[in-house]
């Protein structure tokens, strides 16, 4: 049953907490994210959930006691953003390599400096590479959904990766939208109960976590991460049609927004791409043959699957909410182009950075774009595949 309402992005992550009702928090308030925290202290306060909730006095702090709770068996959640997903750089990996099912919403968020509160993807985009799971929405409804969902990949058998459930700060995070949320009933049986194999208080099954790792076996450790990751895509896919039997709601890897037949196309993520299918929609209405392709799952990154959604367009753009400051592409276009490699020569590609620190993305932003991948099928010479896009030079 669905339960209509009107909330904000961090309210309905911090709803699916509370329907979930997990053994740990542990966090450490920072912009945009401190709401998660704050509204779930309220529902452990009102005996809504009986949570333990753990304050600490940071975000390295936050995640050390989510690795310690989790690794005691206790199905485990925190929240951040920018600078506080940073300063959780050392233990991100240890998480990672632990292989904790911890899941924690990252509203992104420029990192400084300079210093600055606004919306990018440097924050999740700079942890890209630590091991997590990393899955993004366009909306509340997508935030909500994606989190729930999350449990279930992360505490799979095959999986056993933790998660970020990554979303707009302030665009997403702060905007009440009307939402669908899934009765309190529904979301528990969907995530069921968490009973991990291996945990620290298993007394009949002593382990050790997190010791010294020599060359003998830190490598075929980290393979066996690699490995974990390529599972997950699957598992991704099974949840996700668990979950549209449950909701009606239909996820995959990515979203394929009219490419039935489009010569030109975008890639992007989060909220930017509800801006690009309203820019879609009008070139459509002009008989252009446009698409969209927003990314949902960016690790594990899906390879195949991105190069075989392209393959049939003449020229795309990869756009960026963060630059990788090599000059020659952001990291979504980076991993775009080598999933293209070595399977097709015939499709133009080029980047642009956009949105840096929260920079506004607007209809003619897009429509530039879209006029500028036009320009390229009517033969124009790519003067640049490196691009900033509105950007005051």
């Amino acid at each position: 049953m669905s339960i209509k309402e009107r909330l904000s992005g961090n309210e309905a992550v911090t709803n699916a907490m509370r329907q979930i009702n997990p053994d740990v928090v542990a966090a450490f308030p920072i912009t945009p994210s401190t709401e998660i925290p704050q509204y779930f202290a309220s529902f452990v306060n009102n005996g809504k959930v009986d949570t333990e909730f753990i304050t600490v006095e940071s975000e390295h702090s936050a995640m050390s006691a989510c690795i310690g709770s989790e690794a005691s068996g206790a199905r485990t959640m925190t929240a951040t953003s920018s600078a506080g997903l940073a300063l959780m750089w050392e233990m991100l990996y240890i998480a990672s390599s632990m292989r904790l099912p911890i899941i924690m919403s990252v509203v992104n968020r420029a990192l400084s400096g300079p210093l600055n509160i606004h919306n990018d993807h440097s924050d999740s985009m700079g942890a890209r590479d630590s091991g997590w799971i990393q899955i993004y929405g366009e909306n509340n409804q997508e935030a909500y959904d994606n989190f729930i969902q999350a449990v279930r990949i992360a505490e799979h058998p095959d999986v056993n990766l933790p998660i970020m459930n990554c979303y707009d700060g302030f665009i997403t995070s702060h905007a009440v939208e009307n939402i669908e949320l899934i009765d309190d009933d529904s979301v528990k049986n969907f995530v069921g109960e968490y009973t991990p194999k291996y945990h620290l208080l298993n007394k009949n099954q002593p382990i050790s976590l997190g010791p010294l790792d020599l060359p003998q076996h830190y490598f075929e450790h980290k393979r066996q991460q690699a490995e974990a990751l390529k599972n997950a895509k699957q598992v991704i896919l099974d949840v996700a049609k668990k979950f549209e039997e449950m909701t009606g709601r239909k996820y995959s890897l990515f979203e394929e927004y009219e490419m039935e037949d489009a010569e030109l196309a975008i890639v992007l993520l989060n909220s930017t791409a509800g801006t690009a299918k309203y820019v879609v929609d009008e070139l459509r209405a002009e008989g252009k043959k446009v698409g969209l392709i927003k990314i949902r799952i960016f690790r594990p990154f899906p390879v195949e699957e991105i190069a075989k959604a392209l393959s049939k367009c003449t020229v795309v753009a990869i756009l960026d909410k963060a630059d990788s400051l090599n000059g020659a592409g952001g990291p979504l276009f980076t991993d775009i182009t080598s999933a293209l490699y070595g399977k097709t020569h015939t499709i133009k590609v080029i980047n642009y950075i956009y949105g840096l620190g929260g920079r506004d993305v607007k209809i003619n932003d897009i429509r530039f774009v879209y006029d500028e991948l036009q320009k390229i099928f009517d033969g124009k010479k790519i003067e640049s595949i490196f691009n900033y896009l509105n950007v005051k030079e």
